[in-house]
């Protein structure tokens, strides 16, 4: 016999009463803040179509898929590891991508590998996005709301890390490489590998001005003056990188003025997402944690596939995760206060019991003389019958 059915996979988690009710506590918060700032909420399904699920995604979200055959039709499906695309289809095809929407979504994901040495497989996933504006505003716009949902959760030194692909991008179309020579330098640029990029640089692009940006591109970091020092370094470069570089200055601008005391790092050799961001690229850092709590960006083309071509800007956090941040930030207890009922023999007080639940308090009955374990709640008054009338008595026993 089995000794060890009740292991998990690895990577994959539970949650107990008590942090089972805090992360539902959140949940319904956060709901709350993203329909006061005008976002809908919408829910995709676990499994669908493994060339819709991966559209827009890159290679990264492919690997990452666990990928299943539908016994009706032989198709291949996949079960969703990023909810992204999926409300990008929503918005296309469902909602006829007509005017500016905003969307919100949450929902487990089941991921083939975890992200971090320690990471979940399976996190909740909780986004925003903005579909059919192609400004800064919309950038701004969702990076403010991204800081929201952290400051919410009342998290320590919230940074911000910003980018923009198109300055790579740019340099890269401006140098003349190849599909394959800019992938190889992506990666080393992903890497922070001077000696490579230097050595790749001299080998690969023979313009003399180009040369000099890339390799000043993975030193283009850092607090304060870092976008007044790309324009001057960068000087040279296209159309496409002054659009990128004057975009990021845009939207630093606007985060300025609604974030007061934020504190802002800026990397252009920062690439996430490259493979279908089309902008500005940004993730959120916060106390001691030294991976990102919430990332996000711009990516235009993600609703091509649908018929429907439309701006598109967002981002994406492991609700899970933040229950977790949160509740270490919390020093009050965060277990609910409950009526217990020791006897219900009489039944007139099944009448008092749904008037108090109506009420909005919780009440658990006694079952035959075994008491309740108690998880995420704690009896602070019980229903007893006095002088023939109902009462709540102060209890201590927990």
């Amino acid at each position: 016999m089995n000794q060890n059915r009740w292991i998990l996979p690895e990577g994959i988690d539970e949650l107990l009463p008590m942090d089972a009710a805090a992360l539902e506590v959140l949940r319904r918060e956060v709901t709350d803040l993203y329909q006061a700032w005008g976002y809908e909420l919408v829910m995709p399904p676990f499994i669908e179509y493994l060339d819709s699920l991966l559209t827009g995604t890159g290679h990264e979200s492919d690997l990452q898929t666990f990928k299943l055959v539908d016994q009706l039709n032989g198709r291949m499906m996949g079960v969703r590891s990023d909810m992204t695309p999926q409300v990008a289809r929503i918005d296309a095809h469902r909602l006829h991508g007509d005017g500016v929407s905003r969307l919100f979504y949450m929902g487990t994901t089941l991921r083939t590998r975890p992200e971090g040495l320690s990471g979940s497989r399976s996190p909740l996933q909780l986004g925003a996005e903005i579909y059919g504006h192609a400004g800064a505003q919309s950038d701004a716009e969702v990076i403010s709301l991204m800081l929201a949902t952290l400051q919410h959760c009342a998290l320590p030194d919230i940074y911000l890390d910003i980018g923009h692909v198109g300055i790579f991008r740019g340099l890269s179309h401006q140098a003349g490489l190849s599909a394959d020579a800019e992938a190889r330098l992506f990666d080393m640029m992903q890497r922070k590998s001077v000696p490579e990029i230097r050595a790749f640089v001299a080998e690969s692009v023979s313009d003399t001005d180009v040369a000099a940006m890339i390799n000043a591109l993975v030193d283009l970091n850092g607090h304060g003056n870092v976008l007044e020092r790309a324009a001057s370094v960068l000087a040279r470069a296209g159309d496409e990188v002054q659009s990128a570089l004057a975009e990021l200055t845009d939207i630093a601008h606007q985060l300025e003025q609604r974030e007061q005391g934020l504190q802002i790092h800026f990397d252009l050799s920062e690439l996430r997402g490259y493979s279908y961001h089309t902008g500005v690229v940004f993730a959120a850092y916060v106390g001691q944690q030294s991976q990102e709590i919430a990332r996000g960006g711009r990516y235009d083309d993600i609703g091509k596939c649908f018929g429907t071509p439309r701006p598109a800007t967002g981002f994406s956090t492991d609700l899970k995760k933040l229950a977790v941040l949160a509740a270490e930030r919390t020093e009050s207890s965060s277990m609910q206060r409950a009526i217990y009922v020791p006897d219900t023999s009489n039944p007139e007080i099944w009448a008092e019991i749904r008037r108090l639940r109506a009420s909005g308090e919780t009440v658990v009955c006694a079952l035959s003389d075994i008491s309740p374990r108690l998880q995420a709640l704690t009896f602070d008054r019980e229903l007893v019958m006095q002088q023939g009338n109902w009462i709540l008595k102060d209890c201590s026993h927990g």
